[in-house]
């Protein structure tokens, strides 16, 4: 369920860059899990590399999981 992606999608071809968002899809038990409290299911995105902790706050909720993608896609 949970995924990593490119930020900017050209970093892909990069073969010494990692994927850094992750994609969760979170409900109110799973935030519990993940230490980030919330009552709010949905999509969110966190920066951060796989197998490291996130460097920011979970940012959503977002209905969908690609309306989560462009959003961290947009972030500066």
């Amino acid at each position: 369920m949970d995924r990593y992606i490119y930020r900017d999608p050209a970093r892909r071809n990069d073969p010494h860059a990692l994927p850094d968002v992750e994609i969760i899809y979170m409900t109110p038990e799973r935030s519990k899990c993940l230490s980030y409290d919330t009552t709010d299911t949905g999509w969110y995105w966190a920066s951060g590399f796989p197998g490291c902790l996130w460097d920011s706050n979970p940012i959503g909720p977002f209905p969908t999981e690609q309306e989560a993608i462009d959003d961290a896609r947009e972030y500066d």
